[in-house]
């Protein structure tokens, strides 16, 4: 019996100190020696069908459990197959752990045609990552592990590549590796707490904006709402994070001029663990007239967007827990009572705004969600039935979307939903996904049910690319190619061993998802509910 381990055997060890439980990964030629560690190991290792799967699958599974996503990727094309889930998790600032192989030392930079080579594959991935790093020799990866967990818990949240030679994987470790110590949360000033808590208290029309950063912030947020009778708006990150059926939230309608307005007219604006982004708005220009409060984990952001009166460099929660206790309160009845007129009136006016096509991708958002549990998880793609729907979603509890707003990329829906499965085992999980992006990520079906999860997917079939198509149409240009032929989706799902039904009229929704639901928590598979646009 031997008494050291390989590195690749290492790894794995020390990933299950730092609580590691699932693994995403298709092993290839390069990777053989670190799957050598999960034999015998605690860790669950999820095999999807493409390595684009393996990234989208982490992302949902960190945003449902609050760890980090791990993926195993051989070099070369497994690691460019996840660039785009990995870039996605880097915009939307979500925690991912890229284990790859690289090949051997002694071929690296050299350009000899050697099986799955890139000229730089770290200097490819560090465009998408907080750091990309390369093990030299085993006795450096316990350091680069520790600095990824440091940007996951102790810096805005991104992805870290750490990519190890073939060789390496192979070299013995003679010692048991340990976890290092964690560095801390950067701590916003306490005198920049006290001035920021000042304004607030001094403010006559406050508002606060909320991003995914101020999630774990739930109840300093309702605290500073309630005391100072301010409006949160939030990100679609961070729905949730005042229950939506309070009478100051404004739920996640960013896209809303009638929600600008209110952020317009406020004259003091609190913005916690955003980055202003231009894809949560669509047009709806941030127009800050009154003083401006940033909270971020990242200084970076300051000098981004509009020039804030007052910078609070730390760890949101944290810092609005700090402000939740310095406000004063400033509310009474009558001017709670006005402030939730106002915000009434803001989400009236969205909802008069929608136009026909959107009330009905509303009503079938609606129907489904309604006839799921209260904790159900929503992972909605690049569809239009998914640009309705996190506007209109109004959640009780954070935590419940998850979408890919930052990136905006096509095919998330499916495998991220089936991550998120993984991570909240607890939590029914439904998918909404379009005709035309379900068809990037399809074959992660077959991974749901060897997995025996049992995901809903609500595929809004309207037999056309309809948003690039409508998009054509308002800039007078003949569309040209967004009416491709779209497959048999009920044939296809009974081939990979789904449960599929075709829905034609409304009425029939409701109970096709009280259905699945039911049937998956029996039986433990997934169930595609395929609705015909055209037909309702």
């Amino acid at each position: 019996m031997r008494n050291t381990k390989t590195c690749g055997e290492a790894i794995v060890a020390l990933l299950e100190q730092y609580e590691v439980e699932v693994v995403f990964g298709i092993p290839g030629v390069h990777t053989l020696e670190l799957y050598r560690g999960l034999v015998g190991s605690r860790i669950r290792h999820v095999l999807p069908r493409h390595e684009q799967g393996a990234g989208f699958m982490a992302d949902g599974y960190a945003r449902a459990s609050g760890k980090p996503g791990v993926c195993f990727l051989i070099t070369g094309p497994g690691v460019t197959n996840a660039a785009t889930p990995i870039g996605q998790a880097y915009s939307d600032s979500v925690p991912m752990l890229v284990i790859s192989s690289v090949n051997e030392t002694h071929h690296l930079g050299r350009g000899r045609g050697e099986l799955h080579e890139l000229p730089d594959q770290q200097k490819l991935m560090s465009a998408c990552t907080a750091f990309s790093a390369r093990v030299e020799t085993p006795a450096d990866f316990p350091g680069l592990l520790a600095r990824a967990f440091d940007v996951f818990n102790s810096a805005r949240p991104r992805p870290v590549h750490i990519e190890v030679p073939i060789d390496i994987f192979a070299q013995e470790v003679g010692e048991d590796w340990t976890p290092q110590a964690a560095a801390m949360k950067p701590q916003a000033d306490s005198n920049a707490i006290q001035q920021a808590a000042g304004l607030l208290s001094e403010a006559s029309n406050p508002l606060m904006i909320a991003g995914g950063g101020a999630i774990g912030a739930e109840a300093a947020v309702l605290a500073l709402a309630d005391k100072l009778a301010a409006p949160v708006v939030t990100t679609v990150a961070a729905s949730g994070i005042l229950p939506c059926s309070h009478p100051l939230s404004l739920g996640p309608t960013l896209v809303s001029a009638a929600t600008h307005e209110l952020v317009s007219t406020a004259d003091v604006v609190l913005v916690a663990g955003s980055e202003l982004a231009s894809t949560e708005i669509w047009g709806n220009e941030y127009a800050f007239n009154g003083r401006l409060i940033r909270i971020d984990i990242d200084a970076g952001q300051f000098g981004n967007g509009p020039k804030a009166d007052i910078e609070l460099h730390g760890d949101a929660p944290a810092v609005l827990d700090a402000l939740s206790k310095e406000v004063r309160a400033a509310a009474n009845d009558a001017r709670t009572k006005s402030t939730a007129g106002r915000v009434a009136a803001a989400l009236a006016a969205y909802d008069e705004s929608l136009d026909e096509a959107e009330r009905l991708r509303r009503k079938v958002f609606e129907t489904v969600v309604d006839a799921l549990p209260e904790k159900t998880l929503v992972a909605c793609d690049m569809t239009q039935i998914g640009y309705t729907g996190h506007a209109v979603f109004r959640p009780e509890t954070s935590g419940r979307m998850l979408f890919p707003q930052g990136y905006g990329t096509l095919g998330y829906g499916l495998p991220a939903g089936i991550g998120a499965r993984l991570g909240a085992m607890e939590k029914p999980v439904v998918v909404f996904t379009g005709d035309g992006g379900i068809l990037y990520t399809i074959q992660e079906m077959a991974t749901a049910v060897e997995e025996k999860l049992p995901v809903i997917v609500l595929l809004w079939n309207n037999q056309s690319l309809k948003q690039i198509r409508d998009g054509f149409i308002e800039l007078g240009i003949e569309p040209i190619a967004v009416d491709p032929q779209v497959p048999d989706f009920q044939m296809l799902a009974g081939g990979f061993g789904w449960q599929a039904v075709q829905i034609t009229a409304l009425e029939n929704l409701a109970g096709a998802v009280r259905k699945a639901h039911e049937s998956g928590r029996t039986d433990g598979m997934p169930v595609l509910i395929e609705v015909m646009a055209n037909a309702l």
